[in-house]
């Protein structure tokens, strides 16, 4: 009889964990030093190298900044810098994936380094505001193109704004922002992000569960 036992596999925040400790590590930085480079509580980056939170993609934008590493590092990917005829396949599925509340994220083009945006296709499961803390907000530009399904990016500066399949939006990433699935099925989407490589000001975040009651 085969008495071999599988281990079960750790979860993806176990891993991305081990590897924002092992970059904070490498630099000789304590948590102390490290949540102040990055901007993150001293409490939210022990919970991100404990495997014990999903970090938002604000926060990963934040981590990899201070810590001066690229994003990709941090879901198990060496990307390499090319001098010239930059290209990076990734084949359906073969993504690094990230999961936080509402959204089932996949990076795409992980195996290139200093790219001036992040690509994602995004499952959007969450339906309401609910689902969220804080608003998004972070430096940069982003692209929101509905792949399918219909979606609604709610926004401090402007009104609920409805996108159906085919429909995309571009908007500055440093307004508070968060997108909901209006659909009876969770919608798909390609969003872009440039790049984290400017400091973000330091701002206290409004929730949308707030921004709604005002």
């Amino acid at each position: 009889m085969d008495t071999h036992i599988t281990k079960p596999a750790e979860p993806p925040t176990t891993d991305l964990g081990r590897r924002v400790r092992a970059a904070r590590q490498s630099q000789d930085l304590t948590l102390e030093t490290a949540s102040r480079l990055c901007g993150v509580s001293r409490s939210t980056l022990s919970k991100v190298e404990n495997g014990l939170m999903s970090p938002t993609f604000d926060v990963l934008q934040k981590i990899v900044l201070g810590l001066k590493i690229e994003i990709g590092e941090l879901f198990g990917s060496m990307p390499k810098v090319s001098a010239s005829g930059r290209r990076a396949l990734t084949r359906k599925g073969e993504g690094q994936r990230h999961a936080y509340r509402g959204y089932q994220m996949e990076l795409l083009a992980t195996d290139l380094a200093h790219k001036a945006m992040l690509p994602f296709r995004i499952r959007i499961s969450a339906h309401t505001l609910d689902a969220f803390d804080d608003w998004g907000r972070h430096e940069g530009e982003e692209f929101l193109y509905v792949i399918s399904g219909s979606v609604c990016l709610h926004s401090e500066l402007y009104a609920p704004t409805h996108l159906n399949a085919g429909d995309s939006l571009y908007f500055d990433s440093r307004t508070g922002h968060a997108a909901v699935s209006t659909s009876e099925e969770d919608a798909e989407v390609l969003w872009m992000a440039t790049s984290a490589d400017i400091p973000e000001s330091p701002a206290v975040n409004e929730s949308p569960k707030k921004q709604r009651e005002i």
